[in-house]
């Protein structure tokens, strides 16, 4: 997509000589005020944010980003409430990349169309859907592709070589890497090293597209990934969400703190 602001937001990071730095937090955590709060208060540090629109079944995500998304339900959190915050946000901060990310069955309850549509309304600048993988989601990401919307394609490591080569074809600005077979927030459980030799790889098929890496990617593992397009850090700041609470402590003010030091790790 021409001049998409994912696509700019690379462009930047790779004039710095650095990854761009992807967080991830969950829509109406702790309260829907303070998740829109997070996210303006980290935006000077962050460089795309993804935004998770609520699903009680969350398949791929682990114990932390469930914690967030009980916290959130509890709180009443809608879809409609997670656009009224994409769109504060974008608002606020209109050239800075906001991704939303969840599972099909909203889209499809709303209809796609309709989704869309909201997402035009609230300037959001990509999706990914967890369970919409390649190619049953050719048509769907056709239709974003046409709203100016990226469509997020994710790969794997044991993705093959013939179905990695049509998914980066079909790819719009962003691809986004599982670094291993987990859930998210899972300990890594292969040494840095494998997984960028796996994700080099897959750049060496078309060194053009930004390919981000996540799962696993903590305060003590972040800086191993400097290679990288991007780095995407998302249960790591659900985590310090519960610790704050549990702490009676400002959740924003902590996660402020704790993004400005991934920063700096990458830097």
């Amino acid at each position: 997509m021409k001049n998409s602001s994912i696509k700019l937001a690379f462009k930047n990071c790779k004039k710095e000589k650095r990854p761009a730095l992807i967080t991830f937090t969950v829509a109406g955590d702790n309260t829907k005020k303070n998740s829109l709060k997070i996210l303006n208060s980290i935006a000077k540090y962050v460089d795309i944010l993804e935004l998770s629109f609520l699903h009680n079944c969350p398949i791929a995500d682990g114990g932390q980003i469930q914690n967030s998304t009980y916290r959130s339900l509890e709180n009443g959190t809608t879809l409609k409430d997670t656009f009224k915050i994409a769109k504060s946000f974008k608002n606020k901060n209109p050239n800075k990349p906001l991704i939303l990310m969840g599972y099909y069955n909203l889209i499809f309850q709303s209809g796609e169309d309709n989704f869309l549509k909201n997402c035009k309304l609230c300037k959001v600048d990509g999706l990914i859907v967890v369970d919409l993988p390649w190619p049953e989601n050719k048509y769907f990401a056709q239709k974003c592709k046409k709203r100016s919307i990226n469509f997020v394609q994710l790969l794997s490591p044991t993705t093959s070589k013939e179905r990695m080569l049509r998914i980066i074809k079909d790819s719009h600005d962003m691809i986004y890497y599982i670094s291993m077979l987990s859930t998210t927030g899972g300990k890594l459980k292969i040494p840095p090293k494998k997984i960028l030799a796996n994700y080099h790889k897959i750049k060496k098929i078309n060194k053009n597209k930004n390919c981000v890496i996540g799962f696993g990617i903590t305060n003590h593992t972040i800086s191993a990934f400097k290679s990288a397009d991007g780095v995407v850090v998302g249960s790591e700041i659900c985590k310090e969400i519960t610790r704050s609470l549990k702490k009676r402590q400002n959740p924003v003010t902590n996660v402020n703190k704790m993004v400005k030091n991934l920063k700096n790790k990458i830097l």
